[in-house]
């Protein structure tokens, strides 16, 4: 059966949809010899090559990967920066035939969860604004927001690029001149959060995500580590955001698995990457493992 060529380059894990649509626009992709348009569709049997270099789909059978990456404060979300800083790609580990895919980004001086998966469906389905897949974030600012302040930015409050809100806003108190708010948004849009704060006239002084959809940062994944998810988790996810398995799930991969949310997960161990050096990581009031 025909298959989309950006859909099927994504799921080959060279990169989100749009990015294999830019890829095609800028005809670097060729089909059986023929530069691709955009809307094509390819046969199991057509030779597609990216860059003169030929593409080899995944097997059916093959789960994606997904990693969890607690972003510090200090990392750009790029492979490419002509000021040469530390990027979040310098860390993660190697996959063949591929490359990490990031689920959104997080500013320069934002930490918190950042994740990565092999599968441009799933990037697609995280980041789409159609799905409204929530993100959460623990925000700590310079003064307090009055009652009336916090039912303006949980009802919307106008902004330069069309109308925001938080689908849910709470205050978690604080000490001295810093106070904390748990935030859930269902978008992602370049530097929401702080812009929504200085409207109402307060300075983020920390942001933090702790949430994407279902996929929560787990505790013990300190700063500039990562942790790679379980078939077992995967499935969930994959079940979560309606995407088809590449196929049954082999022994142990079908059984009930809460990714990364619930006490059972913490009590594996994690197989993370040590960070580049030595990080402080200051508590908040915020419980890693909330409810969804």
């Amino acid at each position: 059966m025909p298959e989309r060529l950006h859909k099927m380059l994504a799921q080959a894990g060279l990169g989100s949809r749009r990015e294999m649509e830019e890829l095609i626009r800028g005809g670097k992709v060729t089909v059986n010899g023929q530069v691709a348009e955009i809307g094509a569709q390819i046969e199991d049997d057509d030779l597609v090559k990216v860059n003169g270099r030929p593409v080899r789909f995944r097997a059916a059978s093959k789960l994606p990967k997904i990693l969890l990456y607690h972003k510090p404060e200090g990392e750009i979300v790029s492979r490419d920066d002509p000021e040469k800083r530390e990027s979040v790609f310098d860390v993660l580990p190697q996959i063949r035939g591929g490359k990490w895919i990031a689920v959104g980004r997080l500013d320069f001086n934002t930490s918190g969860l950042l994740i990565f998966t092999t599968s441009g469906e799933l990037a697609n389905h995280l980041m789409h604004p159609r799905f409204e897949v929530e993100r959460e974030y623990a925000v700590r600012t310079r003064g307090e927001l009055t009652p009336d302040q916090l039912q303006q930015l949980r009802q919307g409050i106008e902004m330069d690029d069309g109308p925001a809100s938080f689908e849910s806003l709470v205050d978690e108190g604080g000490e001295g001149s810093n106070h904390w708010y748990r935030g859930v948004l269902k978008e992602g849009r370049n530097r929401e959060v702080r812009r929504m704060f200085e409207a109402m006239g307060l300075t983020v002084s920390r942001l933090m995500r702790v949430r994407f959809g279902i996929l929560r940062l787990p505790s013990r994944v300190k700063r500039g580590r990562w942790l790679e998810l379980e078939p077992a988790e995967v499935v969930e996810v994959l079940n979560w955001a309606g995407i088809p398995l590449p196929e049954a799930p082999r022994q142990g991969e079908g059984r009930k698995a809460a990714p990364v949310v619930d006490k059972q997960s913490a009590e594996r161990k994690s197989r993370s990457q040590p960070p580049r050096s030595a990080r402080v990581t200051k508590k908040t009031p915020f419980r890693q493992s909330a409810k969804k």
